[in-house]
């Protein structure tokens, strides 16, 4: 049973390591996208620099799942060891891989609408009149194709892994 726990983790860590990589690699192919859509809809191209929107893997958008990846190989390992933390820390972690991830598709899901109200509270005329759709699918297209694929297999593996782990635990 630790064993399987161990190995459910670590999928965890390398499904959060997954999107980082791909943000690392095409991260400024899909900002260049972008910025070709904003000079096409007549909007300075440095607006998402001066705002700190970006699409590469810099700052939160590698801290973050580069922490939880190094906690879920710390837990794997704790479970593989049979220590006796392993089961608590087990249903603590997963328990906020899980919620987190919530937070994640919750995101994802709005982000157009988040986007637009955050360049609305900016209180920037030249950000008031992007047409946050088109941006985002611009820089959307930056990515391969295949990018999306891998984002829906992530949120999967997340999901059951983690289930799996708790159920496990639950026995």
């Amino acid at each position: 049973m630790n064993t399987v726990i161990a190995i459910s983790q670590l999928l965890v860590a390398g499904a959060f390591v997954s999107i980082p990589m791909v943000r690392h690699r095409y991260g400024a192919t899909a900002m260049s996208s972008a910025q070709a859509e904003l000079q096409r809809q007549g909007v300075r191209t440095t607006v998402l620099q001066e705002n700190g929107m970006r699409f590469d893997a810099g700052g939160h958008e590698t801290a973050v799942p580069a922490t939880v990846a190094a906690v879920m190989v710390a837990v794997a390992g704790l479970n593989l060891s049979g220590h006796d933390w392993a089961p608590i820390l087990t249903w603590i972690f997963q328990s906020l891989v899980l919620a987190g991830n919530c937070v994640i598709i919750y995101s994802q899901l709005t982000a157009e609408k988040s986007v637009r109200a955050a360049f609305l509270r900016k209180g920037d005329p030249m950000l008031a009149k992007v047409d946050v759709a088109a941006l985002l699918k611009a820089a959307e297209d930056g990515f391969p194709a295949w990018t999306w694929t891998l984002q829906n297999v992530r949120h999967v593996v997340v999901f059951g892994a983690s289930v799996l782990s708790l159920v496990l635990l639950a026995l």
